[in-house]
């Protein structure tokens, strides 16, 4: 398979945009190293594009993103995908709404995950962004599509764009890119705020029906139109 000469823009695209939403990973503290990764579909074809593996943030152009099939085998690119493309993969396969994937190992957030245990509704800005718990998906070994399978078994039935994948780490979904790394800025900011409210006492549930009117208040009224 090759990237098809009408898409090609589409892609360089894509390309261009995925180094800057990188680096927002770094700006909010969400990664270490060349942990870490962000993907997007390519719209209209069975493709995604992916950061390469173990290649610093520093040194990321677009040149050197990579090109997938929704299988994760390599399309395009001079440097190996992404040790997580299979699990990026199986989610735009399974999840047509997706258009961005993001895995981070935040430090708050990771610590629930080590944990098993999901992040409760406790906060108005948790009600608004994921509508309810930020789940727990189920252990699984990188190298195929175990962490995909988990990752969309999880979150087809929850509102939530954030997955805490037990013992590894967090996987965000957006329209875009860039909308999953909001939810993965998001995730962790409100794992270590309930975690400090926990420290203080024991958090108070917020009702399912303010929930519920505070998600559909967020999605559908919140911001400019």
């Amino acid at each position: 398979m090759s990237i098809p000469a009408s898409m090609a823009d589409t892609v360089q695209r894509l390309r261009e945009e995925l180094v800057p939403v990188h680096r927002e990973l770094i700006r909010w503290g969400l990664v270490v190293w060349t942990a870490g990764n962000v993907s997007a579909r390519v719209p209209g074809a069975d493709l995604m594009v992916i950061k390469p593996s173990g290649v610093s943030y520093d040194d990321l152009t677009p040149d050197k993103m990579v090109v997938t099939d929704l299988e994760g085998n390599l399309v395009d690119g001079a440097f190996a995908p992404s040790s997580d493309t299979f699990a990026h993969a199986y989610v735009y396969q399974h999840m047509p709404d997706v258009g961005g994937v993001v895995h981070t190992h935040s430090t708050y957030a990771t610590a629930w995950a080590a944990r098993r245990e999901p992040i409760p509704c406790v906060l108005t800005m948790m009600a608004d962004e994921f509508g309810g718990d930020i789940p727990v998906g189920p252990f699984a070994l990188i190298g195929d599509d175990s962490i995909g399978r988990g990752i969309v078994d999880t979150l087809k039935t929850s509102r939530s764009k954030a997955v805490l994948m037990a013992n590894h780490g967090v996987f965000t979904v957006g329209a875009n890119a860039l909308a999953a790394v909001k939810a993965a800025a998001m995730c962790e900011e409100v794992a270590k705020t309930v975690h400090m409210a926990r420290q203080l006492g024991t958090p108070h549930p917020i009702d399912q029906s303010d929930i519920d009117h505070l998600y559909a208040r967020y999605q559908n009224v919140y911001g400019q139109k």
